[in-house]
């Protein structure tokens, strides 16, 4: 059986949008879709999001539940309407929001999550929530952004996948992932390298001028070469490379500016509470306005 391509639903226009998204993608990846809503009572303030949503006052924990139901069956029928074909199947579960759908992203290829608005600098308002199911799923975890951004419709050309390298890192799932989602949208990859020009250039840059293409052609041709078995695997995606001196998070989120899809990896820790997330990790999800997927690796 194909593993399911996983949703997180909780009524939120956001999470309307993520089903929606993830609705493409499934189709995308023959994948059957899955809708999850978690009952997290301790965890997530879902009884003031109901009232706020319908305007009504308190209403106790099986009122709750059907609303929930009712959220999940409205949004699943939406999707099949839209995608004629697609199988989707909806669950409710109770738990801690971000354990639940960590467990329910194990056996699946994907899980998406619904940003929770605008930040101040136009990006991801990403909840608690959000950033620790990140933490703790090693399943690619992508974050859509909220519904009345400009974005081209289901239809049109997609546009660059950009990723985030880092060369120090182990990037095998990280550019695999950006390949693949590449070839299934016949469209181009982007991988960006940020590296930060060492003080003393900026002190007195005129001590060596030449170091500094040095350092740059040693980071480009290693970019190159973490590149070239992904180049051999899939000839058909154009790919380039962008090395950019300046913080890395600041280059990747300038490249994603006209991104489908941006991706960057997360190394996988296991200290004693929760998951972890790298600062470039954290300000990209925070900061990008198009979808961000986040892969786990070593």
């Amino acid at each position: 059986m194909t593993p399911p391509v996983t949703v997180g639903v909780d009524g939120f226009p956001e999470s309307r949008a993520a089903a929606d998204w993830a609705a493409r993608e499934a189709v995308l990846r023959e994948a059957p879709l899955r809708l999850v809503h978690v009952e997290d009572w301790t965890g997530a303030p879902y009884a003031p999001a109901f009232e706020r949503l319908e305007n009504t006052g308190p209403v106790g924990a099986e009122g709750l539940r059907r609303r929930a139901d009712a959220v999940l069956e409205e949004v699943a029928d939406d999707v099949r309407r839209r995608y004629p074909g697609l199988p989707v199947s909806a669950r409710r579960m109770p738990g801690r929001a971000a354990a639940v759908l960590s467990v329910q992203a194990a056996d699946s290829q994907m899980l998406v999550l619904g940003s929770r608005g605008r930040g101040l600098v136009g990006g991801f308002l990403l909840g608690s929530v959000g950033t620790a199911t990140v933490g703790l799923t090693t399943t690619p975890v992508v974050l859509v952004r909220p519904p009345g951004e400009s974005a081209p419709p289901p239809a049109a050309p997609y546009r660059d996948v950009v990723v985030g390298v880092d060369v120090r890192e182990d990037t095998g799932p990280l550019l695999a992932f950006a390949f693949e989602e590449a070839a299934r949208r016949g469209c181009s990859v982007r991988a960006v390298h940020g590296w930060p020009l060492p003080f003393a250039f900026s002190y007195a840059p005129q001590l060596d001028p030449g170091v500094r293409q040095e350092v740059a052609d040693s980071v480009a041709e290693a970019l190159s070469e973490r590149l070239r078995p992904w180049r051999e695997r899939y000839p058909s995606v154009k790919s380039e490379e962008r090395v950019l001196v300046g913080a890395p998070a600041e280059q990747v989120l300038y490249e994603a500016a006209d991104a489908d899809l941006v991706a960057v990896g997360r190394r996988i820790r296991r200290p004693p509470v929760g998951g972890h997330l790298g600062h470039v990790a954290h300000a990209v999800l925070h900061h990008a306005t198009a979808p961000v997927a986040v892969i786990a690796h070593d």
